[in-house]
């Protein structure tokens, strides 16, 4: 008998599918197998998310500091302790048009789910150098609140000019000596009340029309120790010493799953019900970064898996108790008065 790879793969049926495996994930993982619900967590293309790309974690309440790679292992751990099934697959296709919902993985494998919960996180933009690349997580950060912390007294880098920018390079005059932040045009795209007191700030001084060629640094230990930056105007190449380089031109959503079946905004986060991590459909739950344009902290993005999970318990309680039969409920829209 011939066996075909599509004959061989598996369905496999939940009550709750989480997609993603951050601190928002693993939380609506822990919460869910507690409820009894027997979810299934499939982790995606980067287990752990974000936070395994940072090394000190300095701002998980309960630890002084923690690598992030490890808190993650602690985290995926309990989800499994609490009886939630962690797969390392990849979801490519989710149909969110009826229930029970339903999504492919890479694996081969089908998910049946009465409710899904979205927990695929963000990721920061960057600027695609080889050198940014190298001393990530050694000097080159995404995240001012992340890291700022570790750059007392040292000059920085700031690269951008929007909101974000603006912010970063706000907040590090907290912890820097000096913040240089070069942008690329010759004024800032950001809020009017931003700029006037990054003007305002004696540790700020922006630098116009450069972009970033390189990150120079030092091979053992890995270490930032300046960049070579470019006029866009003259072409002329200028270094500037300095310690750390944050990379501050936006973050986007991982919302390739969904972003022409739930309704959208600040370029792409997902929608939520306020109070709640409802979305657009009945029985589909978001939660962290993937709907967090604002604070983008692994304890915020917790605190929203949880309440996911508890979503979609009370959910599932109804759906049981209004006793319609499995699939009947087409997924709409929600409207106000829901």
């Amino acid at each position: 008998m011939d066996i075909t790879g599509d004959a061989m793969a598996e369905t496999r049926k939940t009550k709750v599918l989480i997609i993603g495996s951050g601190p928002a994930g693993y939380t609506a993982g822990v919460y869910a197998a507690r409820a009894m619900l027997e979810p299934i967590l499939v982790q995606g293309i980067e287990p752990g998310g974000q936070l395994t790309t940072t090394t000190e974690v300095e701002n998980w309440p309960g630890d002084t500091e923690v690598q992030g790679p490890d808190l993650m292992v602690r985290m995926q751990d309990h989800a499994k302790a609490m009886g939630c099934e962690v797969i390392g697959d990849i979801v490519s296709d989710l149909n969110l048009s009826e229930r029970p919902f339903r999504a492919k993985g890479d694996s081969g494998t089908e998910y049946v789910a009465d409710a899904v919960i979205l927990a695929t996180g963000a990721r920061a933009k960057w600027l695609g150098l080889p050198s940014e690349e190298k001393f990530k997580g050694f000097g080159v950060s995404a995240c001012a609140t992340c890291d700022g912390f570790f750059y007392r007294g040292q000059e920085i880098v700031v690269i951008g000019g929007g909101n974000t920018a603006v912010e970063e390079a706000l907040f590090l005059t907290n912890f820097a000596s000096k913040v240089t932040l070069i942008h690329r045009r010759d004024e800032l795209r950001a809020e009017k009340i931003l700029v006037d007191r990054l003007m305002k700030n004696p540790k700020i001084e922006p630098l116009w029309s450069h972009t970033l060629e390189e990150v120079v640094g030092t091979d053992n230990p890995l270490g930032v120790e300046a960049v070579r930056v470019r006029n866009v105007k003259s072409g002329e190449i200028t270094e500037i010493p300095c310690k750390g380089v944050f990379v501050a031109i936006g973050h986007a959503p991982a919302n390739e799953l969904v972003k022409d079946q739930l309704e959208t905004h600040m370029g792409g986060y997902v929608v939520t019900k306020p109070g709640s991590t409802e979305t657009s459909i009945p029985g589909v739950f978001a939660a962290g970064d993937l709907t967090d344009h604002v604070y983008r902290q692994a304890v915020t993005s917790a605190g929203m898996g949880c309440m996911a999970a508890l979503d979609a318990e009370r959910f599932l309680a109804e759906a049981e108790t209004a006793g319609a039969p499995e699939g009947a409920e087409h997924a709409a829209p929600l409207t106000p008065q829901d």
